[in-house]
């Protein structure tokens, strides 16, 4: 571990004399800028580490001297020394595993109602409400790109990015089946009904990273379904993207123009061909750690909000949380830190195994 310290110290320093080099590149300097403070915490954990191993140094040779009292201080030196060692050798274990890329990005959001009707979309909006709070508490932007009302409140689909530091390391715990037992608003007879929804988590990505041939995409233009009124489009101002290769189809219809929906259909596109070339390499590499972790395969049932047990459970991870109520309100964090804890062990674990 020594040895990766030191070789991360001394490109780290040398981010540092690039950017001086380069001060007249603004661009080639903010890359170098970011890369350093990316390694700015490990350098400082890294520094901090030699210091207190070579105060261990310094306490056990003065175990050897004659005098009982610098003895008996060496000892009480050691004493508050060691678990400190340990401390920082495990921070830095965890710095030196390699972090997901696209942990700082800002996300794009899909909810989609699913088995059960009016009472799925409903509970899609729900879902909509507990990400809109979180990220409001986390001051991260909430901005809906695409979205298909029902009558009574719910979402057949609701597609939206939320930007902020950090937002997809933290959302992409979300993606899966969530499935909702409560009455439904309109059951007469009062009998608990099982729904569900499907909540997909993309990073967004910039367009350098995904490039989309013209050719690969057929561009199909139509009439927004407004509300009525004043609220409908008299032109055809709404845009459907078909990704020839993979068939995924994008469309939007809550922008003015052709052209904004068109840009954000292709945005929703790049992120979702992006999570599926991500997910390939993930699956290639780090196939048992997916398993172990929750890979956000839709497929998978990951959480059950049952109302009248006000009981919202994690199956990933056995956590339950009885407020109902504050959860629907953003507070899932009692679910995201455990998963995000869950996740570190086992990159450690893979880290680890890997150096051996």
């Amino acid at each position: 571990m020594l040895e990766k310290l030191a070789t991360i110290e001394a490109h780290y320093q040398e981010l540092g004399k690039s950017i001086e080099e380069n001060v007249d590149d603004y661009q080639k300097v903010a890359e170098l800028a970011k890369e350093r403070s990316d390694l700015e915490e490990i350098v400082n954990r890294s520094q901090e580490y030699r210091s207190v191993l070579k105060q261990i140094e310094e306490a056990q040779a003065l175990l050897n001297e004659e005098d009982q009292e610098m003895r008996d201080l060496a000892q009480a030196d050691l004493e508050a020394l060691m678990p400190r060692v340990e401390q920082l050798e495990k921070v830095l274990k965890t710095l030196l595993v390699p972090k997901d890329p696209r942990d700082d990005r800002n996300v794009i959001v899909e909810v989609r109602g699913g088995t059960g009707g009016d009472e799925a979309a409903l509970f899609a909006g729900d879902l909509f409400r507990i990400y809109s709070r979180y990220a409001e508490k986390r001051r991260w932007q909430v901005e809906i790109l695409s979205q298909n009302e029902t009558g009574i409140g719910g979402y057949k689909e609701i597609i939206f990015a939320v930007k902020g530091k950090g937002a997809y390391s933290r959302l992409k715990y979300e993606s899966g089946v969530h499935r909702v037992q409560r009455i439904p608003v309109t059951e007469s007879s009062g009998r608990i009904h099982t729904s569900t929804a499907t909540v997909a988590v993309l990073a967004e990505v910039d367009d350098v990273e995904i490039q989309i041939p013209e050719n690969d995409i057929k561009v199909d233009v139509y009439r927004s379904a407004g509300a009525g009124g004043q609220n409908v489009q008299k032109n055809s101002t709404a845009v459907r993207i078909t990704h020839l290769p993979t068939g995924i189809v994008v469309a939007c219809q809550d922008e003015r123009s052709q052209l904004q929906n068109r840009l954000r259909a292709l945005s929703i596109l790049r992120a979702k061909l992006y999570e599926i070339e991500a997910e390939r390499r993930q699956h290639e590499l780090e196939e048992t750690r997916r398993s172990q972790v929750g890979s956000g395969e839709r497929s998978e049932k990951i959480r059950t909000y049952n109302f009248p047990q006000s009981r919202v459970t994690d199956h990933r991870i056995g956590v339950s949380s009885f407020n109902i109520a504050a959860v629907l309100d953003g507070e899932i964090d009692t679910f995201i830190d455990e998963l995000s804890l869950r996740n570190e062990t086992e990159r450690l674990s893979v880290g680890e195994s890997d150096e051996d």
